[in-house]
């Protein structure tokens, strides 16, 4: 700010001089009065807009003071030229602050002379109110005194985004001035074309003071480039100047489409020249509408009346209902207090901005002036945060002939529509057919395209980035001739590239340029299309979403994700004790365990009945291990006599049979197929040298244990020699690799693909927004549609197999206690419910057995008591007899020879 009052202090001496010379910037004043308000109007008179508002402001004026004629205040206008320079501005409102002691200026007309004047009513605490300086650069709340009646340039750029969207256009050039008004609303503008897809790829700068031969430099660079859509947003001096060099070179012809932002369309009338009007047929703009009402049908009669050259615009009606809010802020406040004021001396007009007087009354009219509400000329007036907030809508224009011939709308909450009262049902709309015909550049009725292939109008030929990298080489090699230099691209991303353009509505001519990996990555590759050194890029080029930010990628046209290589374990490589892996540790101790533990069963309620589990305790111990074991071949030869037994091994042989017919199939299946290696913890794995690292971070490998490789072969010799000799257990890299790997290599090796897909495939590259984009996308689908993808892919791919799904070897899974717990938990019971029943049968038995013979005894006793002696003798035969001939007793289980049966019968 102190800079800023030198630099005025300074300027000031220049000024003064001038002034001394000639006075006619300052126009004739109203007559003052004690009730006076005086107001400060800083226009460029020379201008069709300064002209006619200060024609609306003088009937505001008046009109005020005719309907409010008990007013205890009169506004009284002290008006100054700032003949349309900046620092003519500052002087004026410098001079009116000192010497007219003005409590308001309206003005200035332009933003780079609002941008001048905002901190100089900061200082004097007086109010600045604009109807014409839109920039949104410009707010209240960067300088608290400033007030913007007027709409400002940023509402408009949903309207600009929602027509590009009517017409899919995907690219957008901007053209606008180099100024504050000018630079202001393109962020915004940007950003509102981004969110709807719509790409600017160029954004053409041009002074407000350049050359008319600096905008044909200008235009002619413009028509070298394929986007045929420019949204035009400068001042009505140098759109005059612009759109005459626009005609002069053909650019307003058809093909061309062409928007002008409302700071042009809204005082097109007000051109001087019919000439501009005629190079601008086709052109479509916007201007705020505005609903007819009694009061506005009355004013445009009484201007045209008045003012019969004047054609009116809207700035004009938001200069009036400025005006009208100054009126009635100066009625809230009341009468001013007297204040000295300064003899209108030329020579003393100036002396720097620390003799600007400070307004008492300049605050509260500010308070009075956000404060207001009524119902204008150009709708309901109402400021927030220092702005005019109005419903704004919109009206879509086509210059046609002599003026713009209205054909649609929008607003904020429907969007594009061909009248306002439109049903409230009605949802928000961007759709072509929501507007009237439209007549183009050239007088064509057929809707631009948007772009155009640049070597029709250039003659040049689409630039091509192709990778030069020494392995996989069946994707894309290039070759360049020693004696002529011609570059020639092979391999299967250009057979689908070629394949591609062949199939494309127009021709396409293009040449290939080298891009050397080794200077860089693939991403470097990408971003040069970004910044448009090259027109396209044809190759190996991984599809991500981080490239995606910044280029356009045509569909995929290869296989999606990732693929991870691993050697197949030879026959060579297994080992002799290989027998013992189809069982784990556990189940081979929990099946031997059951083994004997059968055996033990057995022998426990066999021992007492059978005589082929008697004998010494080193027999009987054998006879148990060669029972159980012999069970496994079903080559038992004992016999057994108990049903409880027989129940067990029955139980026992049904496990039996399931654990060799499971061991032997585990077991074939480790002697015949091919198994992957094991990939220990710590194992190196390589992966192509430029793999995305993004990729690489995913896949969650340690950096310490990755290895980069640029060929197959290298690949092949890495695993040859594995992680123990310097070399990696396997190999990760996107699927079109693994295959090429694969097709070469096959025998030795195979791939375990993922579950889901974690790279997008391999796609053309093309700059953001390009049209080239989706032709070249819909040729892709149809060439895989029609199977030309896949003859082309078992053109390069030696080994056709390899593109069919392949299964990749797994490890054969190795049985283990687990999988049989069911199998063991039933011969487990069975073993411990005969033992349980062989007890209590056993116990029973045996207390029946020992009844019996206390019964037998006790009746050889009484009969001995009453027998003659001669039979004592015979009876003790007769009990043994009886007792063993009783079927219960328990050594009548006893077997005896039968070779002695039979000796004693002979």
């Amino acid at each position: 700010m102190r800079l800023l009052m030198i630099f005025f202090s300074f300027l000031t001496i220049i000024y003064d001089c001038r002034s001394l010379l000639s006075d006619s910037r300052i126009l004739p004043d109203q007559s003052i009065t004690s009730n006076s308000y005086p107001i400060g109007l800083v226009l460029d008179m020379g201008s069709s807009v300064g002209r006619e508002s200060y024609s609306c402001i003088s009937m505001a004026i008046s009109e005020f003071h005719a309907r409010n004629s008990h007013s205890k205040t009169r506004l009284v206008l002290h008006t100054r030229d700032s003949i349309g320079k900046p620092l003519d501005a500052l002087f004026s409102a410098i001079d009116l602050l000192q010497n007219e002691r003005v409590e308001a200026i309206i003005g200035p007309q332009t933003s780079e002379e609002a941008e001048f004047l905002v901190d100089l009513g900061e200082k004097a605490r007086v109010p600045i109110l604009t109807f014409s300086a839109t920039s949104p650069f410009l707010s209240q709340s960067k300088a608290p005194y400033f007030v913007r009646v007027a709409a400002n340039d940023n509402a408009q750029v949903k309207a600009i985004a929602a027509i590009v969207q009517a017409f899919k256009w995907k690219q957008v050039t901007l053209i606008h001035e180099d100024s504050v008004y000018g630079n202001g609303v393109i962020p915004y503008l940007v950003c509102a074309l981004e969110k709807i897809g719509s790409h600017v790829p160029d954004r053409s700068v041009i002074s407000s003071r350049a050359t008319d031969d600096q905008i044909v430099i200008e235009l002619q660079r413009l028509m070298t480039m394929s986007t045929r859509v420019f949204v035009v947003h400068m001042s009505l001096a140098l759109a005059s100047r612009f759109f005459l060099k626009v005609k002069e070179l053909g650019m307003m012809s058809e093909g061309y489409a062409w928007i002008v932002t409302y700071g042009i369309t809204s005082i097109l009338n007000s051109m001087d020249y019919s000439s501009v009007i005629e190079s601008m047929q086709g052109v479509i703009g916007l201007r705020p509408y505005i609903p007819p009402t009694k009061e506005l049908e009355d004013f445009t009669l009484k201007r045209q009346s008045k003012f019969p050259k004047d054609e009116g615009n809207i700035f004009c009606l938001w200069a009036y209902d400025v005006v009208w809010a100054i009126g009635k802020a100066a009625e809230k406040v009341g009468p001013k207090a007297s204040e000295p004021k300064n003899p209108k001396s030329s020579s003393s007009k100036f002396t720097n901005l620390d003799s600007v007087p400070v307004s008492e009354t300049g605050p509260k009219l500010l308070t009075a002036i956000l404060e207001s509400k009524f119902h204008g000329l150009s709708g309901k007036f109402q400021l927030i945060q220092g702005e005019l907030q109005q419903s704004l809508a919109f009206q879509i224009v086509n210059i046609i002939g002599n003026g713009a011939k209205g054909i649609g709308f929008w607003t904020l909450e429907l969007g594009i529509s061909k009248v306002l009262n439109v049903p409230n049902n009605k949802k928000y709309s961007a759709s072509l057919t929501d507007l009237e015909q439209i007549v183009w550049p050239g007088g064509s009725k057929v809707t631009p395209k948007g772009w155009i292939i640049m070597p029709v109008v250039s003659g040049k030929k689409l630039r091509i980035g192709v990778p030069v990298k020494n392995g996989f080489t069946e994707l894309v090699k290039v070759d360049k001739d020693e004696q002529t230099g011609a570059i020639t691209a092979v391999g299967f991303c250009i057979d689908v590239f070629e394949a591609a353009v062949a199939m494309l509505p127009y021709a396409l001519p293009y040449e290939f340029i080298p891009w050397m990996t080794t200077n860089g990555t693939y991403s470097d590759l990408v971003f040069q299309v970004y910044l448009q050194a090259l027109d396209a890029v044809v190759g190996d080029v991984t599809i991500t979403a981080n490239r995606s930010q910044y280029v356009d990628f045509t569909l995929p046209f290869t296989e999606l994700g990732v693929g991870m290589v691993m050697p197949i374990e030879t026959g060579k490589t297994k080992s002799m004790w290989i027998f013992l892996e189809p069982l784990t540790v556990d189940l081979w101790l929990v099946s031997g365990a059951f083994f004997i533990v059968t055996g033990c069963v057995v022998w426990v309620i066999e021992h007492k009945i059978n005589d082929e589990f008697k004998g010494s305790t080193t027999q009987q111990v054998g006879t148990v291990f060669w029972y159980s074991f012999s069970t496994l071949v079903f080559a038992q030869r004992e016999k057994l006599r108990s049903n409880l037994s027989k129940f067990v091994v029955i139980v026992w042989l049904f496990a039996v049979l399931i654990l060799t017919s499971s061991y032997t199939a585990s077991l074939s299946s480790l002697l015949t197929v091919s198994r992957l290696q094991t990939l220990k913890k710590g194992s190196y794995i390589g992966y192509q040298n430029g793999l995305s690292t993004e990729l690489l971070n995913n896949l969650n490998f340690e950096n310490s244990t990755l290895k980069s490789y640029k060929s197959a072969a290298d690949y092949a010799n890495a695993l040859i020699q594995g992680s123990t000799k310097g070399g990696v257990s396997a190999v990760i890299d996107e699927i079109p690799y693994i295959k090429l790997f694969l097709a070469k290599y096959g025998r030795l090796y195979t791939m375990i693909e993922p579950a889901y897909s974690s790279t997008n495939g391999f796609g053309f590259v093309f700059p953001k927004g390009s049209p080239l984009a989706s032709d070249f996308s819909r040729a892709i689908a149809r060439l895989r549609e029609d199977s030309k993808l896949d003859l082309m892919e078992q053109t390069w791919f030696q080994d056709h197999s390899v593109f069919k799904k392949q299964e990749s070897p797994e490890q054969p899974s190795t049985l283990n206690f687990y999988s049989f717990r069911g199998l063991f938990l039933v011969t487990g019971i069975s073993s411990a419910l005969a033992l349980v029943f062989s007890h209590v049968l056993l116990t029973k038995n045996e207390v029946t057995s020992t009844e019996q013979l206390q019964a037998h005894q006790l009746n050889n006793g009484m009969a001995q008591e009453a027998s003659p002696d001669h039979g004592i003798s015979a009876a003790p035969d007769h009990g043994i007899s009886a007792a063993l001939a009783d079927s219960n007793y328990p050594c009548n289980t006893l077997n005896f020879p039968r070779k002695k049966e039979k000796k004693k019968r002979g």
